[in-house]
Order: structure tokens, then C-alpha cells, then sequence
């Protein structure tokens, strides 16, 4: 097919564009994805080059964004997208270009009154549904506030968080059925991440569901099978918001404690955080907690099953568990996108950049750039420098929690090895309709005698 949108005029799609990027929060989703309908499997091959856009959420729903992403990879590293659900943007494809603006945050910034990290961020943004956090803050601001969460993550706490991770990973595995179908994600993926959570912040163990429906809200919001406007999702984020602001409240009049509020509530670079930037570092930690961990659990089991000749390598040889980890995360790419502002005019990849663009740094095509990653489109657990992805992403806004996300799949690995012969994939997957979050939903598994 010519075109890929299906059933609305470029008018009525200017139209409500306008109005989302103007901050109407009302803007019915159903509106919004019926005037952006595509059919997800039209071939990107058989459009103008100019015309194809990665970014639509149907596409990572349906598992056809890999071909946009290669197109482009090959034929247009640096492309400018005029029309998207998103707005105008440039997609960055490749390995070097992705670690060259991630690296240069004075000429890409993360700030969020500039358009934020995701695609779809609204600049200049100042109400009740701006999200001001550090990782869409430049410096020294982010350099301040990244810090005061920082010791959370050093080699020593993670070293003593093993035991208690694999205890719960243990209990967790041991409580699964067996012989009968069961949903991987909820059972497994969500309750080791949900408890190390609950953990970090010191909260009730009985509240730690709490934190992952907040979190699903985040990667939700966009989604009318959820909500029939953001401004829905928002109330929902608000209760998040209350359940947090008595912690940090009472934290602050209380002797300092090894636990994120604590340390937000003491630092004087977050002691006095007014309710949207409490808001939004709580979700930045949430969901860089939740979203990493949870869908590389749950991709990996996916992609071994995808891959028997490498499940039996696996089984064969559980040795190799501390390099299939960094290849699980590679090959998931649990974020997709990371987007960023250009802060002044400059060139990447041969193309001209200008002031106030949007650019998009897909770090799932950069994790399968075959000219810097060898065989990139092959999940091999054994694979030499694994660590050579771009999932964590680069520069300043690195990761912090990335060691923990590592410490926490080798540890439920090792313990999968222990007490299953195989997790089986007995029934389709189904993914997130989000370009955002590269995640999986459900994952029908069983376990055999």
C-alpha cells in the first residue's frame, strides 16, 4: 500500500495533533488512534521513504516495527519524520549516531519544558500534568538529584541485596503450578520486581502492587483499552502522588534511612520538591525499576523459546548465564526510544539538525546495528562483549540501576536452572502497545514434571 494511515484525512489528523501538542489533556484516545489508524502490517518497503515512521504503537503491538527500523538503519540513519501521532521528529537508527547524541547532552537536551525524553512530550509544559524528574533535567540539576539516589546502587548495597533477591526468587519459582498454564508476566516477572520496589522505597509488601499498577498507568495512558482520555490516567497518578507525599513527608521529620524516600526527603537537592517533581522522580523510579527488569525476565523466557538451539545451550551449560543476561537485555531492548531537544543548530549523520528539533535515539535499531554489533539479528547466549548494547543508553543519563537490573536476571536464572527443566511457552504472547516501553503484557508459560 501507498500510505499507511487508513481511514482519516491529513486534516483531521493536523487537527487533533494540534490539539495534543497544546497540552488538551481531553483529547479522547479513541480519537486520537482511530484519526492515526494503520494497518500494522503494510509492508514499510512498499512506501516513499519519507512517508515511514516507526514510532506508531500498533507497530511494536504487532511486532512489525522491526522492518521500519531496518529500512531506515539501511537506507536513512538520520531521518525526519514530518508527520507522526507524535509530531515532527528525526529517528536515529544507528549504534554510533544513538551514542552520539546520548553522549552530548549539551546539544540534545532531556530537560522537560524542551519536549522531555519520550516522543509525544508537550514543551513549555507548566501544570498539573507536568512531570518534572532528573532524567529529564540537564545539568547541574540533574547531576544534583541523580546523586542523591546514587548509593542506592553501588557495587557493596547490591552485594548485600543478593541474598535477600535470591530468597524471594526462590519462594517466588517455588510457589508456581505445575503441569497447568499460567501468565509468566504476573507471576514471576512482575512479583520479583513489584518486592524489590516496595524494598527500595522501605513501603508495606502489601502495597507493592500499588506501584505496579502506577507504573502500568505511565506506559497506559495513551491506551482506550485503559483509559478514555490521559486526563483518566492522571487521577490514577494523583493517588500515587498522595500515597507518596505522606512518606516523604514523614521521612523528613524522621532520622535518615538507607531507602530512595528517605534519601529524597534529606538531600537538600530533593528536600523540597513541590508536588509534580515529587510526582515524577517517584514514577521515574518506579518505572525504571519496574519496566527494566520485569520485561527482560519476561523477554528472555520468550527469546530461549524462540531459540530451543540456545535453550539447550542453556541447559546444557548454565555457566553462561552471566553473558546471556546482558544478550537478553539486548535483545528486548526493554525502551525503545529515548527522545531528546536540540539545543542548537548542528549536524548529525550528514543531515542538518535545527534548533528546537525533536530527535529520537532508537536504542532497539541501535541493538540491532549489524555494523557494530556482530550478528546482531541472532540471540546468542554465549556472545562475546555482551555488554555492547544500547539499552542502558549512554553519557550522563546512563542507567543508574542498571547493575541491579543485571544482579536480579542472573539471580533468577540461576535459580530457574536449579528447579525447572524447561519454561515452556504454551501460548501467544502478548505485547504493549507502546514504542516507549518495548514490553510484554502476558506470557502464557507451563511448567512441566
Amino acid at each position: 500500500m501507498g500510505e499507511q494511515y487508513i481511514s482519516s484525512s491529513d486534516e483531521e489528523r493536523k487537527s487533533l495533533l494540534a490539539r495534543s501538542r497544546s497540552g488538551d489533556m481531553t483529547v479522547s484516545n479513541k480519537e486520537m488512534l482511530a484519526a492515526f489508524a494503520i494497518d500494522p502490517d503494510y509492508d514499510p518497503y512498499s512506501i516513499p521513504l519519507d512517508k515511514v515512521d516507526p514510532s506508531h504503537p500498533a507497530l511494536f503491538l504487532n511486532g512489525t516495527h522491526w522492518k521500519h527500523l531496518e529500512r531506515l538503519r539501511n537506507e536513512d540513519p538520520v531521518h525526519y519524520h514530518e508527520e507522526s501521532m507524535f509530531g515532527p521528529y528525526w529517528s536515529v537508527t544507528k549504534y554510533d549516531d544513538i551514542k552520539y547524541v546520548d553522549s552530548h547532552h549539551e546539544l540534545f537536551s532531556s530537560q522537560t519544558k524542551k519536549g522531555g525524553i519520550a516522543l509525544g512530550g508537550v514543551p513549555d509544559r507548566e501544570d498539573e500534568y507536568s512531570l518534572p524528574m532528573f532524567i529529564q533535567e540537564d545539568p547541574p540539576k540533574h547531576d544534583d538529584q541523580r546523586k542523591v539516589i546514587a548509593p542506592m546502587f553501588t557495587p557493596k548495597n547490591l552485594a548485600d541485596l543478593q541474598p535477600l533477591i535470591r530468597e524471594r526468587a526462590g519462594a517466588i519459582l517455588d510457589a508456581l503450578p505445575r503441569n497447568e498454564e499460567f501468565n509468566w508476566v504476573r507471576h514471576v516477572s512482575v512479583e520479583l520486581t513489584a518486592q524489590m520496589l516496595a524494598t527500595l522505597f522501605d513501603i508495606p509488601q502489601e502495597d507493592r502492587m500499588k506501584l505496579i499498577d502506577w507504573s502500568d498507568t505511565i506506559q497506559n495512558l495513551g491506551d482506550p483499552e485503559y483509559f478514555e482520555t490521559p486526563d483518566e490516567g492522571f487521577k490514577k497518578l494523583f493517588e500515587c502522588l498522595a500515597y507518596f507525599q505522606a512518606h516523604y513527608e514523614e521521612r523528613k521529620t524522621t532520622p535518615p534511612k538507607f531507602d530512595l524516600i528517605s534519601m529524597l526527603a534529606h538531600d537538600p537537592s530533593t528536600n523540597n520538591m513541590d508536588p509534580q517533581e515529587l510526582l515524577g522522580n517517584v514514577m521515574l523510579l518506579i518505572v525504571g525499576g519496574n519496566d527494566t527488569t520485569r520485561n527482560s525476565i519476561s523477554g528472555g523466557v520468550l527469546a530461549l523459546n524462540e531459540h530451543p538451539d540456545q535453550y539447550q545451550k542453556l541447559m546444557q551449560n548454565p555457566g553462561l548465564i552471566p553473558k546471556m543476561v546482558p544478550e537478553i537485555i539486548r535483545w528486548q531492548s526493554p525502551v525503545a526510544h529515548m527522545a531528546r531537544t536540540a539545543t542548537e543548530d548542528t549536524e548529525l549523520g550528514g543531515k542538518q539538525i535545527k534548533k528546537n528539533d525533536r530527535v529520537c535515539m532508537w536504542y532497539i535499531s541501535g541493538n540491532r546495528d549489524e555494523e557494530k554489533i556482530v550478528d546482531a539479528n541472532k540471540f546468542m547466549i554465549d556472545r562475546d562483549n555482551a555488554r555492547q548494547h544500547t539499552a542502558f543508553g549512554f553519557g550522563i543519563h546512563r542507567c543508574v540501576g542498571n547493575r541491579l537490573a543485571e544482579m536480579q536476571l542472573n539471580i533468577i536464572w540461576e535459580e530457574i536452572m536449579k528447579r525447572f527443566p524447561k519454561v515452556e511457552v504454551t501460548g501467544d504472547p502478548v505485547g504493549l502497545a507502546s514504542s516507549f516501553i518495548h514490553g510484554i503484557r502476558e506470557l502464557p508459560v507451563t511448567l512441566r514434571d
